[in-house]
């Protein structure tokens, strides 16, 4: 029966194959189609475009799918049977029951969330594997008790499955969790979108393999509403982003974006690096009142006794303290940001030096009334709106400014601040950092941006364009009008066919040439710093600054966000421990929290030295509950400063051969340490942007926060604890990275 059992399962994993490959073919039909329908010409390689946009997601979905495309199998009580994939998959169009069910579909959800105590209606949860398009092994799980039917492929341990997939070496890259979701994070990936969902979960619970998978299910169940505006997911580094970037295209998603806080300003490259001290007084929320008051001093009048005299062709105007002071109180009136309220400035100002022209020139020397009459009022406002001399001087009161000039000077010189606090940040130039990135979206909030040239210029386009329609249409009725020397015989031709000029005129044509925005949403929301995300995922959410917090939740009006983290390991000065402390400015308490304890990652062995190490801070620390015990114990040893690097270098050489190894030592000690595991490792390079696919790598604590590998070695843990005022967070979190081993070498300064 065993032997049987496989064999169906086997065909019908072909048949579903088979089916996926001609859903393939008709899709790039279908494309093909679409595209030798369009025609030649400007427009069609627009909208030739547009129909490649629109068919690159299904295409995606479709060859993400190939690989682990069935996964499960439910078999009900009522004799009903099915099989749970990647994507659902109908026989034909016509089919209503589905061949294949998708993850996501409420039909599946027994599949992660039935037990024997409570079978959901189930009889039987089968497990399947596969390899490329070959079923490899069948896991049943019997949920029914009355029911004696057998297949010979029964587990003895219902976590068979999951602690194959725990066990398995790492590649460097996060895999997707779809064949293992447990019951507590199915319940966190299906819970509603709207509002703030905080997961909280120590080492190893699956937080951000949760997170990813939620963003899937969202997209899945709210498809038509998110994929407008895109999913944001925000992690902490680069080498994070790069180590899950793989997770969800593998479910089928590609329309999600990506980014740190510091890539969340269009046009800017945060490549710099601040001190913790620094980075810690950028992050506070106080820096957003420091740079409001910043801006209106840049909002100037001139000083009492010492007015700006503006040139002018009728004699020197004088723009004194009085007319300056008005101007701007009409001015900081209008509420608007710095840029958006100059213009009011500017009109005042341009008024009050026309009054003060207009009184001159019209000046009866007899005490009669002023001659002039309002034409000539508005011809010299005109006159001294065109002047270059008087934008001068509007320029110096209440100058354009744009978020990075702003800033940069702001660093320059730090106002606003107490001084300890300015000469932290003070800096004369230099490349943007990660904490400057929050500060140049609240400049820009501030500030705002003037859009009126650019709007001219698009208007001007448009005008081109029109003209260059109306020309065509004109030159095409002219071509036909000299076709027929009858005026009779024209009109009774133009009764009978219709020319362009009779289906569209010069506007509609010209609208019809403006080129089709053909970009995703998440390529579109990327390069526009004003986009409101539908949803918002925030990994190591705890690390997060308040600034930073300003600069997301501006990203999300509807406070339609899902939080992950744990305070336990926050490790940044900017950061914080509460989640009352983040959230109450936005949302009060109207937020709610959801809790993981189970750590799937790290086994106990190596779990019990981490939380031991973490009570030395905290002794009413609890860590979260290990599944798995592999019988290895941690190993210790300790050495001189001067034998540090040969050390961890040879232990790193020495280690098994399969999966990934880590090396996680204060930044400081990382020179010496490359030197030598360059040595050690020739084939291994250590140079440039950390790359966790390599066998091999070099990190500091906070470039290991999210991720995890078979070896760990943890260079000069007690230099890590005391490094930085959360530094025995960064030890926790450097202690629990590992799947399998995890070593220790310590520095003896007598050594």
């Amino acid at each position: 029966m065993s032997n049987d059992e496989l064999h169906q399962e086997q065909q019908f994993i072909s048949l579903l194959h088979e089916r996926l490959d001609t859903l393939r073919e008709q899709a790039e039909s279908a494309l093909r189609q679409a595209v030798a329908q369009v025609g030649t010409g400007r427009q069609a390689r627009v909208e030739r475009d547009v129909v490649a946009a629109e068919h690159s997601a299904r295409f995606a979905s479709l060859n993400v799918a190939d690989t682990g495309l069935c996964f499960g199998r439910i078999d009900h009580r009522d004799g009903r049977t099915h099989h749970i994939g990647r994507i659902g998959i109908r026989a034909d169009d016509s089919e209503r029951t589905p061949l294949l069910i998708d993850w996501r579909a409420p039909v599946a959800r027994p599949f992660y969330l039935a037990t024997g105590y409570e079978p959901l209606g189930l009889r039987r949860r089968r497990h399947i594997t596969t390899e490329g398009r070959t079923v490899t092994g069948l896991h049943d799980e019997i949920l029914d008790l009355d029911d004696d039917t057998r297949t010979g492929y029964e587990s003895r341990d219902a976590d068979e499955v999951l602690l194959a997939a725990l066990n398995s070496a790492r590649t460097g890259r996060m895999a997707d969790i779809v064949q293992t979701i447990q019951a507590e994070q199915d319940r966190i990936i299906r819970a509603p979108h709207h509002g703030v969902l905080v997961v909280e979960g120590g080492p190893g619970t699956g937080k951000t393999a949760v997170a990813l998978h939620r963003a899937a299910y969202l997209l899945y169940a709210h498809r038509e509403q998110l994929a407008k505006r895109a999913v944001l997911i925000v992690g902490p580094n680069p080498a994070f982003l790069g180590y899950i970037g793989e997770v969800l295209p593998s479910l089928g998603e590609t329309g999600v974006l990506l980014a740190t806080v510091g890539e969340l300003f269009p046009g800017v490259r945060a490549e710099g690096g601040d001190t913790q001290s620094a980075a810690e007084v950028k992050g506070r929320a106080e820096m957003a009142e420091a740079l409001a008051a910043a801006v209106r001093d840049r909002q100037q009048v001139p000083e009492r006794g010492a007015p700006l005299v503006v040139p002018h062709d009728d004699g020197d105007l004088v723009l004194d303290w009085d007319m300056a002071l008005e101007a701007r109180h009409k001015a900081r009136e209008t509420r608007l940001p710095h840029n958006l309220a100059r213009p009011y400035f500017a009109f005042q100002i341009i008024d009050a030096l026309t009054e003060q022209l207009a009184d001159r020139i019209g000046e009866d020397p007899y005490g009669g009334p002023n001659f002039l009459g309002p034409d000539d009022i508005a011809q010299l406002a005109k006159g001294i709106a065109a002047s270059s001399e008087v934008h001068a001087a509007i320029d110096e009161l209440w100058p354009l400014l744009s978020p990075q000039d702003f800033l940069a000077d702001y660093l320059a010189e730090p106002t606003h601040l107490p001084d300890a606090d300015a000469e932290t940040i003070r800096r004369a130039s230099g490349p943007w950092t990660p904490a400057d990135v929050p500060l140049l979206d609240e400049a820009a909030e501030l500030l705002g941006a003037d859009d009126s040239a650019a709007r001219a210029a698009a208007e001007a386009e448009r005008q081109r364009r029109i003209a260059y329609a109306q020309g065509v249409l004109d030159v095409s009725y002219a071509s036909r009008t000299y076709e027929f020397e009858d005026k009779e015989e024209l009109d009774k031709d133009a009764s009978e066919v219709l020319a362009a000029h009779d289906v569209i005129d010069a506007e509609r044509m010209a609208d019809r040439q403006e080129e089709a925005d053909t970009r995703s949403a998440a390529e579109r929301a990327a390069a526009d710093r004003t986009w409101a995300f539908g949803h918002i995922i925030v990994d190591e959410a705890q690390e997060l600054s308040a600034m930073a917090w300003r600069l997301l939740m501006r990203r999300a009006p509807t406070r339609s966000m899902t939080l992950v983290g744990d305070p336990a390991q926050t490790g940044d000065a900017a950061g914080s421990s509460s989640w009352q402390h983040i959230l109450g400015p936005y949302v009060e308490d109207r937020w709610e929290l959801a809790t993981l304890g189970v750590n799937y990652r790290t086994p106990t062995e190596i779990m019990d030295l981490a939380a031991e190490l973490r009570r030395a801070a905290d002794p009413g620390f609890e860590p979260p509950r290990s599944v798995r015990s592999t019988g290895v114990r941690p190993w210790e040893t300790a050495v001189s400063p001067d034998e540090l690097p040969h050390a961890v270098a040879e232990r790193a050489a020495d280690a098994p051969p399969e999966g990934r190894l880590a090396v996680i030592a204060p930044p400081a000690l990382h020179p010496g340490l490359r030197e030598a595991l360059s040595a050690a490792l020739p084939d291994v390079p250590f140079e440039g942007p950390v790359d966790l696919t390599r066998p091999v790598v070099l990190i500091d604590p906070r470039q290991a926060k999210g991720l995890e590998f078979d070896t760990v070695v943890v260079v000069d843990p007690d230099g890590i604890r005391t490094a930085v005022p959360h530094g025995e967070n960064d030890l926790y979190v450097a202690l629990t990275r590992a799947t399998q081993r995890l070593g220790l070498v310590r520095v003896d300064a007598k050594g």
